[in-house]
């Protein structure tokens, strides 16, 4: 399912305290982004207890019960976990990935917020929450009849309430200060091949990792659990990060003249990752109209302009990667213009 509106994780808590207390409510969004915390967490606001059910994992009877005979009538008896005489959050994670018996079994459940004989006590709530198909994760398609049943809305991820959660979280400094400096790596698409893909959960995962090995971590085994959290390139990149933490390599010193681009053939990912900050920095602070350059600005430009010419003595490959158009978050309109004119050989491949 796709939607043109989507919601951050700070806006989707207060879209649940209007919407899911007088209607079920199906959150969408991708792996990892937070969806099942989220709903946790809203439970924990109104003080009740969440209880999951996971919908791959459920058979019809999960929810319906089993038949007892009583007083010479069939009863069926919802289990346990359902059937509960106090209110609270019913969250029905990966309620698209159950088989349509089980769709089927959780109608009256969601509509009538009845399982048989059995009514849901005044003041439940009902969440369900799933992953899209184009997530490359297992869905199957959800009857007209369920769908119609919620109200729908998709979760999107955002750089900025990530990090202040984490800031909040104890999430690994090293994590903070990398996201903070390229939020854009925050998520990555499921990659279509098995692959680790960047997602908030992986990065958390990286960073309780992280905590537990100390900054002593080095070598291979620092290279096989970042490659092992999240996307290849968000990989070589975060890596590239934690050498210049190190090596005191800092994107600031270069840009003022007290250091210089790191030219050893060994430092090639601490180059690509220098560079790429560099390109970051220039698409998030310079204007998109030359009009409105600041002496700061201005300063900013005729630097970059300088060690882009620098960085192409060194590796022009990764001088092109600074300029080239991506279809998004790209350079002003205005500096590749200079650029072209200046370094012709920077755009040559985009020409």
């Amino acid at each position: 399912m796709h939607s043109a509106v989507q919601l951050t994780q700070h806006q989707l808590p207060s879209f649940l305290l209007h919407v899911a207390v007088v209607r079920p409510v199906f959150v969408w969004g991708a792996p990892g982004i937070g969806k099942s915390a989220l709903v946790t967490q809203f439970a924990e606001s109104l003080g009740l207890e969440c209880v999951s059910l996971l919908g791959s994992q459920l058979a019809p009877e999960d929810i319906l019960g089993v038949p007892q005979i009583v007083e010479g009538c069939t009863v069926f008896r919802p289990p346990r976990q359902i059937a509960r005489s106090e209110p609270y959050v019913m969250f029905l994670d990966e309620l698209n990935a159950c088989s349509h018996e089980v769709q089927k079994a959780f109608y009256s459940l969601i509509h009538d917020r009845r399982v048989g004989e059995y009514t849901l006590p005044e003041g439940s709530v009902v969440i369900g929450a799933g992953n899209r198909a184009q997530d490359a994760a297992i869905v199957k398609p959800m009857s007209s009849a369920l769908l119609n049943r919620m109200v729908h809305v998709h979760l999107r991820v955002s750089h900025r309430d990530w990090l202040q959660w984490a800031e909040r979280s104890g999430i690994h400094p090293w994590v903070l200060d990398y996201i903070g400096l390229r939020p854009d790596h925050l998520f990555s698409p499921p990659p279509k091949h098995e692959a680790p893909f960047s997602t908030p959960r992986a990065w958390h995962m990286l960073s309780d990792a992280l905590h537990s090995y100390g900054e002593d971590i080095s070598g291979e085994p620092l290279e096989a659990l970042i490659h092992g959290c999240v996307s290849p390139h968000h990989a070589t990149q975060f890596r590239g990060f934690l050498k210049q933490i190190r090596d005191r390599f800092l994107l600031d010193h270069i840009l003022d003249g007290k250091e210089r681009w790191p030219e050893a053939p060994e430092q090639r990912d601490l180059l690509y990752f220098l560079a790429q900050s560099l390109r970051a920095r220039l698409v998030k602070e310079l204007p998109h109209e030359r009009a409105r350059l600041n002496e700061s600005t201005h300063n900013l430009a005729h630097r970059a302009k300088v060690l882009l010419k620098e960085l192409a003595r060194i590796n022009l490959e990764i001088a092109q990667l600074v300029v080239a158009e991506e279809g998004g978050g790209d350079l002003p309109a205005w500096l590749r213009v200079d650029i072209v004119r200046d370094l012709p050989r920077l755009v040559k491949r985009d020409s």
